[in-house]
């Protein structure tokens, strides 16, 4: 029966698919008998990426119960220990789903561009959708990769190498590396041989980067749909559709996970290590494509590159410096697991996991507001990406030994945080029992359903 249900649902989408496809063709046919061919282009793109998005969106939906009933089948989960945050394990192929959805997106968003050059006389580049096919590949070894490290565990060695092989192929495949600083410190175009390590060692560090700050629910996803989207209007804004499309994509499929992540139950499921790899690589990916350009969002006049894509991944490249500075420090390997990134420092302190990542996600908005006045200012290049990296360290690394010190200190400001940060804790409210029943009930059985409901109702006064 289910089997039935699943076909009728598929071929509802793909009905709902292909109405939407009608609809923006003759959108665009009768926008051109009226405005020219530049503005219909810009208009039509703007339907196309709201309909990549959901589509993205609605797919991640279709398929998260069925990756998560394979995950409590198959016992792929995280099971908790001293260092982990959970008390009961979860299951940690998240980025399955969420994989899943990137690809959908980028498909229905390549077959409408397609299906506009064909039937609304709007042509766009030829092969200008090439360079997607490497990365799309590219994400494939990094998603087996990653869950073979969260079924089977890889050794850093064998992590290491490969993410090495696979910042060289895209290098190699699309000719975008770091081969320019734009004119700052006078440092325009520079060779191949301080570019492929350049790339390699910035590549390598942002995949681990996102991997090592994944370690609250909503942290890493929340982080990289803010990156995404900010990183998807700077495509938009320089006409590069096909990383835009990409992009937004990527921001629309990591949304329902991060509704999962955070709100749900038994409906819970980590992104896991394939998940964080998937998005530490387009992360790579997107800040070659913006520095291969040299043009900042908007088109900011006097706009860093690299400030600007510094900030936005402040949070987990000046957590992850930190983090890695500390236990050099003391001895130990750079990537041994410990309890010192900034998010342990808030969850230390009593703060919520939600309330934690909610608080990086809007540090990271802050440093990237930061930049984006010094463009506006009319700052030099230089002192924009000196500001991100003071906002950055005043910020991250402030608030990480801030937190730190009040947690065992006696002052009145500790005081107060310690009894604020119950408050955080949103789970034993009715709103939020209500958000986790809704999410939660596919996984029960109608009757389940009836009855987890005339409890909630008995609990908060509604019967």
């Amino acid at each position: 029966m289910w089997y039935v249900l699943d076909l009728l649902s598929f071929w509802h989408f793909l009905c709902f698919f292909f109405s939407i496809c009608e609809i923006i063709h003759t959108f665009a046919r009768s926008l051109c008998l009226k405005f020219n061919a530049n503005k219909v282009m810009s208009m039509s793109f703007i339907m196309i990426l709201a309909l990549v998005m959901l589509v993205s969106l609605l797919s991640v939906r279709w398929v998260f119960f069925k990756v998560l009933k394979i995950a409590k089948d198959k016992h792929l989960v995280d099971n908790p220990d001293a260092r982990k945050l959970q008390k009961a394990p979860v299951p940690v192929v998240g980025g399955l789903a969420v994989f899943f959805g990137v690809v959908i997106g980028v498909l229905v968003g390549v077959s409408m561009c397609g299906l506009l050059s064909l039937f609304a006389d709007l042509e766009f580049e030829s092969g200008m959708f090439s360079c997607l096919l490497p990365v799309v590949l590219s994400m494939v070894v990094m998603l087996y990769a990653g869950a073979m490290d969260d079924i089977l565990g890889l050794t850093p060695t064998s992590r290491f190498v490969l993410e090495i092989l696979v910042v060289l192929t895209i290098m190699l495949s699309t000719g975008k590396s770091i081969d320019s600083f734009h004119g700052m410190w006078g440092v325009e175009n520079f060779s191949w041989y301080c570019a492929v390590p350049l790339t390699v060692f910035a590549g390598v560090g942002i995949i681990n980067a996102i991997n090592m700050v994944d370690g609250v629910n909503g942290l890493s996803s929340g982080l990289c749909i803010l990156a995404s989207l900010l990183f998807g209007f700077s495509f938009y804004s320089v006409g590069d559709i096909p990383n835009a499309l990409l992009a937004f994509s990527m921001a629309a499929a990591l949304m329902p996970f991060l509704v999962h992540n955070v709100f749900g139950n038994t409906s819970r499921m980590f992104i896991g290590d394939a998940g964080t790899m998937v998005m530490g690589l387009l992360m790579t990916w997107f800040v070659l494509s913006t520095m291969h350009s040299g043009i900042p969002l908007g088109g900011a006049d006097g706009g860093s590159v690299i400030a600007m894509v510094l900030s936005f991944l402040s949070v987990p490249v000046a957590d992850t410096l930190r983090v890695m500075f500390m236990r050099m420090l003391n001895g130990r390997s750079p990537f041994s697991p410990d309890r010192t990134h900034l998010h342990h420092a808030f969850i230390g302190l009593g703060v919520s996991p939600s309330i934690t990542a909610l608080s990086e996600v809007v540090i990271n908005i802050l440093v990237v507001a930061f930049w984006w006045t010094l463009a506006c200012c009319g700052v030099s290049p230089e002192l924009q990406l000196y500001g991100v990296v003071v906002a950055s360290s005043i910020l991250v690394w402030g608030s990480y030994f801030f937190l730190e010190h009040e947690r065992d200190s006696d002052s009145r400001k500790a005081r107060w945080l310690r009894n604020f940060s119950p408050k955080t804790h949103f789970g034993s409210r009715e709103w939020w029992q209500r958000i986790s029943f809704f999410l939660d009930s596919p996984e029960y059985s109608e009757r389940e359903r009836k009855n987890l409901r005339e409890r909630l109702d008995r609990k908060f006064g509604n019967l």
